[in-house]
């Protein structure tokens, strides 16, 4: 049987959580995958090359500050210029993808602000990169009526784990039904490797948190934020480091434990789709 890899981005060691816990996080990340039999591969820049996989070190250095945010737009320059950086989703689905891992666990995908005009390039990459995204849902802080529109355009296979609604990151449900679901994670490594036979991009599997906030709740506290964010003028790639670090502070430190929770439930069912889809090749 083929080696079953899952790719982890690094954006949440370098700009998602603050030190140490985002060192803690990715640590136990990789662990998670590893006891479910797969092997994580942590993808990030370091000094100007590609790294599938990081040392303690590595780690470390990434963890503690200074790191650049590698997005598709800038990786060529991120990498012609050395330098080290932390891979977002879209940039992580790529280079996954160019170096033959087939399965990514995240914690929630980008996609369409209310701000107009502002949409994550996670949702192109999604579109043509034929991998499989485990994730809890687009961030909360996003439109997801106009999301999940967008995925549609783009073909983006959205598929639920053993739900029909699309989980919104910190909630496990939402008022927006998704069309497919499966239930095991062999059922979903056969739709990537259908997807994959027609010649189409990512199956974004969407994982409910087993224990989350309500959607109601995290709504109301998004409104807040926005307009804090706006009194404050904040925008562009600021906003959602900005709109994040207020949900925890709104909540408690509550979305910080929910987090930390669906990040590990997704990467468990990433490397058991990842073993899954090994079977079959």
């Amino acid at each position: 049987m083929a080696e079953a890899w899952v790719a982890l981005e690094s954006a949440l060691l370098t700009h998602g959580l603050p030190y140490p816990l985002n060192l803690r996080t990715a640590m136990a990340l990789e662990e998670a995958v590893r006891a479910e039999g797969a092997i994580p591969k942590t993808i990030a820049l370091v000094q100007g090359e590609v790294r599938l996989g990081l040392s303690q070190e590595e780690m470390e250095a990434l963890a503690q500050g200074g790191a650049e945010k590698a997005s598709l737009w800038n990786l060529p320059a991120l990498l012609v210029q050395k330098k080290s950086a932390g891979t977002t989703v879209a940039a992580t689905v790529h280079l996954a993808h160019r170096h033959g891992i087939p399965v990514l666990a995240t914690g929630g995908i980008g996609g369409v602000h209310p701000e107009p005009f502002d949409e994550s390039a996670d949702l192109l990459a999604l579109a043509r990169t034929p991998i499989l995204v485990v994730s809890s849902g687009p961030k909360a802080i996003l439109d997801l009526r106009a999301t999940l529109e967008r995925l549609e355009t783009l073909g983006v296979s959205v598929v639920g784990y053993r739900t029909d609604r699309l989980p919104a990151f910190f909630s496990p449900s939402s008022p927006f039904p998704v069309p497919a679901r499966v239930e095991t994670p062999l059922e979903a490594a056969l739709v990537l490797r259908k997807s994959r036979e027609l010649g189409l991009g990512a199956v974004l599997l969407v994982n409910p948190v087993s224990q989350g906030l309500s959607y109601e709740e995290v709504a109301l506290w998004v409104e807040e934020a926005n307009r804090q964010a706006a009194r404050e003028g904040i925008f562009g790639k600021a906003l959602t480091p900005y709109l994040l670090r207020r949900l925890s502070e709104l909540s408690h430190g509550e979305t910080d434990r929910v987090n930390e929770r669906l990040l590990l439930e997704n990467a468990r069912l990433a490397a058991r789709v990842a073993l899954a889809f090994a079977g079959l090749e």
